[in-house]
């Protein structure tokens, strides 16, 4: 059995939306069991009412613990700037004993993410965020271009071959539209897959 744990940060629903998609794919694949953990706000609660920001009590939130005991790590994070959420970061920011045991090494690591525009930093989001993973010695998956959806026209959407991504709208209006959720479920399926190839090798005996 391999284990996928999808942890993400979500103000407004739209990351929430897409983890459910995420781990809906993961799921798809035989012999994988699936968790789903949410970074801790960072706000104070008043702050969190005041900006609107959702609570979600029903999800688990992350420990430490939890990262280590995945095989495949599928993160997700809203869009700051061109950058990871602070709340994002302060969870990786804590995984230092991690870094110093090797003990992401070898695991699958990929990232889905939300703006509020069509161009508002998804790219260079997920980008910056392989940074972290790459320290961690984490295997990075993205969205292949075998999803077909991130390939249309037709319609506003998210999806790069960088992972899976969604088009809040500038007052989050918008939620997360078929294709991009389509393209969540595949970066969740895709993972697990890779996992499943990977099993068994152990990175700190086999290099």
């Amino acid at each position: 059995m391999s284990k996928i744990l999808v942890v993400y940060y979500s103000a407004y629903g739209h990351i929430h939306a897409m983890a459910k998609a995420v781990a809906a794919g993961a799921g798809e694949v035989a012999g994988t069991e699936v968790a789903v953990r949410r970074v801790a706000e960072t706000l104070a609660p008043e702050l969190c009412k005041k900006l609107g920001i959702i609570d979600l009590p029903e999800v688990p939130v992350v420990k430490l613990e939890d990262l280590t005991a995945a095989d495949g790590i599928i993160f997700g994070t809203p869009t700051r700037f061109g950058n990871m959420t602070a709340q994002m970061r302060a969870l990786l920011d804590s995984t230092g004993g991690l870094w110093a045991k090797g003990a992401l090494a070898g695991k699958v690591g990929s990232v889905f993410t939300s703006s509020g525009t069509q161009h508002g930093g998804q790219e260079s989001t997920i980008l910056s965020f392989h940074t972290t993973l790459l320290h961690h010695g984490m295997v990075i998956a993205g969205l292949p271009y075998t999803f077909a959806g991130q390939s249309g026209d037709e319609q506003i959407a998210g999806c790069s071959p960088y992972g899976a991504s969604t088009v809040a709208g500038g007052n989050g209006q918008r939620q997360p539209n078929a294709i991009e959720l389509a393209g969540a479920q595949y970066q969740g399926k895709y993972v697990a897959a890779l996992v499943k190839r990977l099993q068994g090798f152990d990175i700190k005996s086999e290099v």
